[in-house]
Order: structure tokens, then sequence, then C-alpha cells
């Protein structure tokens, strides 16, 4: 990652002074405290900087590692996975980012579609997966207490989150539930559907040292109220 930041040459001319602290945190000191693999580092860090709204660093961090660290699915994946979590209105500006490093970089775009499901299977293979990733009772037992008139709103999870998004190839399980963390933590005010993909995340097999250095890798883009915020549920779910 060290080699990412000479892409801000803008503050290394305008202001050496921050260039220098914010280099030797973020991609010096942090990086010392995270086991995360390269990838998993890229992909959290991408997933960080939709949610907190910066295209300009998500350009500049996507140029440096495309077809290096990433390949140009697994881009296409982690834009989709965000939609049901930031929603498109957060979302939508980063499709366009993507698609003009595809064609800078002459990558053939739209790419092949990564999809498993179909209309009329969409909700029965989303809700295989909440089961997967949540527990069947449990899943039952919140489409059984939704309030008469707000039942639609299970069926979109079941149908379009999970049954639109997760299930398509081009990232694992594990990956999926990594950046859908990383996601609700760095949106902030989610502590519930935190503590659910605390949870989810453990259920896949990601451990939760890979859920701090996924916080640790997050934190000079979010800061320390919303990075210890997210450390507090994790630290309440995993023990």
């Amino acid at each position: 990652m060290n080699d990412l930041f000479k892409y801000f040459t803008k503050f290394e001319k305008n202001d050496p002074e921050f260039y220098e602290i914010f280099k030797n945190f973020a991609y010096g000191e942090v990086m010392e405290h995270s086991n995360l693999s390269e990838k998993e580092t890229i992909l959290v860090t991408l997933a960080c900087l939709i949610s907190c709204q910066s295209p300009k660093a998500f350009k500049k961090i996507l140029r440096a590692s495309l077809d290096k660290d990433i390949t140009p699915v697994e881009v296409k994946e982690l834009v989709y996975q965000s939609v049901p979590y930031v929603g498109f209105g957060r979302a939508h500006n980063f499709f366009g980012v993507v698609t003009k490093i595809f064609d800078k970089k002459e990558i053939d775009n739209p790419l092949e579609s990564q999809s498993n499901t179909t209309p009329e299977n969409r909700h029965l293979k989303g809700r295989e997966l909440q089961d997967k990733y949540f527990g069947a009772e449990m899943i039952q037992m919140m489409n059984d207490n939704a309030p008469e008139g707000q039942q639609h709103f299970n069926r979109f999870l079941e149908g379009f989150c999970f049954g639109d998004f997760y299930t398509r190839d081009g990232l694992n399980d594990q990956q999926r539930e990594l950046i859908t963390f990383v996601f609700i933590a760095t949106l902030g005010g989610c502590e519930n559907q935190l503590r659910g993909h605390t949870q989810g995340n453990l259920n896949v097999g990601n451990d939760k040292e890979k859920l701090v250095s996924a916080i640790t890798v997050i934190l000079p883009y979010i800061g320390f109220p919303r990075t210890l915020n997210a450390l507090a549920i994790v630290n309440e779910i995993c023990g």
C-alpha cells in the first residue's frame, strides 16, 4: 500500500506537511497493525471511500491497484455490493468513476454478467444465503415479527439485497461480508445493522482479528468516533 500514496501528488506539492503526517500514519503505522492481504486492504479501502463519498481518492487508489491487486470483475462487484447498503444515491457516482477508468485502461465494458439468479428464483436464493449467514431461525423470527404493513421490507432484503447481489460470482462470501461490514461502519449510526453483520462475518469465516484489521485500515478515512463505535461492537459480539 505504501506506493499508492504517491498518487496523492497535490497534497505532496501544496501541503507537504500534511502529506507526510497522513502518509506516515495511514500507509505506515496503520498497516503495521493489520493482517489483511493486499487484496483485502484494497477492497476495504475502496468500500470505505464509497461509503464516505470520496470519489477522487477512490479513483486514485483504483487506478493504482487495478489489475495489480484487484480485478475489473472484483471492482464491479464491490460497487454493486454497495448499493443495498449505502443506497444508489451515494453509489451512482462510483459507477461513473469505474467506467472512466475502465475506458482509459481499455478494459472491455460491460463485463460478463456474474448473476446466478432469475426473476423467478431470486427470493429463494436470497433466503438461502440469509439462512447461511445469519441462521434460519433468526431470519424466520425476523419475518414473523415484522409489523403489519411492513413485511415488504423483509421481502426486499431477501430478493434485492441477498437475491440480486449476494448470490453473484466475482467476490466470495468472506469478501462480501467484510466489505459490507466496512460500508456500514463507515456510514455510522447503523449500530444494530453492524451488530448483525459482525455476526455474519463470523458465520462465514472472518474472525475478530480480521474485523479489527479492517477497522484499523479504514480509521484514517472515517476518523476516531466511527472507528471506536465499530470497535466497541466487534468487542461486544466477538467477546
